[in-house]
């Protein structure tokens, strides 16, 4: 079953469940496979294991809708997720027409969702910033020369070790894990709401703030006037000043990379662009840095 393609698994998630996949539209071929479908109904496909992942995502979006924050929200009455093999699939109503969040909306957001009481059961994992990086080298290897991929693994020992000093005693909140303009996103009138819920969990809110800051600072992408925006909205605790700024920019960074390579097997363009993001970080080229996005 797990040979099947995604297309395979939406037909048979859908056969038994009851949602019609006829007319089904393809919207992104990632990590996970997102198809648009008849009745304002979304699906996606998770990559084959990730059935845990899946009901998390579940749980995610309720507790939030129940909590009060604007969320994307699970389809009712079906079976969430429904396993095709070893591969989940979970039904979202379809968001109205929206647009990408504002520096300032973001800071809006995620201050409120930074206030929520953390659960006192183990609803939600712990959030790992490191985790998985090490097995992204290692299947990204075939496209780095020997120095490179020892060089990565050596920076990600460094900065398990750095991220243990700077975060050991931060105060735990409820965190999106991957907050970036594009997964809030605005339904007019303005309304924010809460996307792509893979790495929500309990951290440290300095993970939040991370790329946006780093999208100013190493990048040059938000200029000064919308990243005070996004100071300001958030309550005026800028990332920048921290002391451990520099750690946590380095993992964002590194896991841009990395997520490059796991995409990069197939596709020439994007095996130049990993390379490129990997020359980055070893200093070989000055910032502001330019990636291209994927």
């Amino acid at each position: 079953m797990t040979s099947i393609d995604s297309g395979e698994v939406l037909t048979e998630a859908g056969l038994a469940v009851g949602v019609s996949t006829a007319g089904a539209q393809l919207i992104r071929d990632g990590t996970n496979v997102m198809y648009r479908l008849p009745g304002a109904v979304v699906a996606r496909i998770g990559p084959a294991g990730s059935h845990g992942l899946a009901e998390r995502q579940i749980t995610a979006s309720r507790w939030l809708a129940d909590a009060g924050i604007p969320v994307v929200q699970v389809l009712d009455g079906v079976e969430q997720p429904t396993l095709v093999g070893d591969r989940p699939v979970t039904w979202w109503v379809t968001l109205p027409e929206h647009r990408h969040a504002e520096p300032a909306e973001l800071g809006a957001m995620l201050r409120r969702l930074h206030e929520l009481a953390v659960p006192e059961s183990a609803l939600f994992p712990e959030v790992d910033p490191l985790d998985g990086l090490y097995e992204a080298i290692r299947d990204g290897s075939p496209l780095l020369a020997q120095d490179d991929r020892r060089w990565l693994q050596d920076l990600v020992d460094s900065l398990r070790a750095d991220y243990g000093d700077v975060a050991q005693d931060l105060p735990r909140h409820v965190i999106h894990g991957d907050a970036w303009q594009g997964n809030v996103v605005v339904v007019d009138p303005d309304r924010p709401v809460l996307l792509d819920l893979d790495h929500f969990g309990i951290g440290p809110w300095e993970w939040d703030l991370i790329s946006l800051a780093v999208d100013y600072t190493d990048f040059a992408r938000i200029t000064p006037t919308d990243y005070r925006a996004f100071v300001e909205a958030y309550g005026g605790y800028d990332m920048t000043a921290w002391p451990g700024y520099r750690t946590l920019a380095t993992i964002r960074e590194v896991r841009w990379a990395t997520f490059a390579l796991s995409k990069a097997t197939t596709d020439d363009e994007v095996a130049k662009q990993a390379r490129h993001r990997v020359a980055c970080l070893r200093g070989v080229i000055d910032r502001p840095w330019t990636w291209t996005a994927l």
